[in-house]
């Protein structure tokens, strides 16, 4: 992770604590959307499946999945803050990993989230972190990021065509985008094919 990053998200952990806005949402509700729909995008059944979590945060979506009485067989959290990694195994109780998912080898799960962990990131860091997740996970890595070809000093916004560019180069089976909820926001599902 950058220094600007990381600085990102230590000053807003140090501002508004365990909260959505400590991980740079602008509210619980708009964090709340986009779970409901990544949940939407994997399975209804997901207690035969493995998650991994990219960029976990502190442990959010796993409470949310909770919260809805949504069984995981397993959630794995992924993050490349220490303050994020502490915050989360004492908030799920499950296995945290302390990495940098840009270049660090990741665990292998049945599907790979994110949600919002690649919005200050450098496209050619976006394409790395998804490259990553694609390849550890069986069946799917779902994402949202900023949608768009905004410019910004902070934010990273993605084009519809860069990600099909990238589902490109990662040979993906099957795409899917749903951009019906936020202005400027996307979740896409990059699906393996299955025998």
């Amino acid at each position: 992770m950058n220094s600007f990053n990381k600085n990102f998200y230590i000053s807003a952990i140090q501002k508004y604590g365990i909260t959505a806005k400590g991980v740079n949402w602008i509210s619980k509700e708009t964090q709340k959307l986009r779970f409901d729909v990544l949940l939407d995008m994997l399975p209804d059944d997901l207690s035969s499946y493995s998650i991994a979590d990219a960029g976990c945060g502190f442990g959010d979506f796993y409470l949310y999945t909770q919260k809805k009485s949504k069984e995981l067989k397993e959630y794995i959290g992924i993050d490349s803050l220490i303050d994020m990694y502490e915050i989360s195994s004492e908030r799920t109780g499950c296995e945290i990993i302390l990495a940098d998912i840009c270049k660090d080898s990741l665990p292998v799960a049945d599907y790979y989230i994110c949600s919002g962990a690649m919005n200050t990131l450098k496209l050619f860091e976006v394409h790395l972190f998804i490259q990553n997740c694609f390849s550890a996970c069986r069946y799917g890595f779902i994402f949202n990021v900023l949608h768009g070809d905004k410019k910004s000093e902070t934010y990273n916004y993605v084009t519809t065509q860069q990600i099909e560019d990238i589902a490109k180069a990662l040979n993906v089976d099957k795409v899917i985008f749903r951009d019906d909820y936020f202005e400027n926001d996307i979740t896409v599902t990059f699906l393996k094919a299955r025998d």
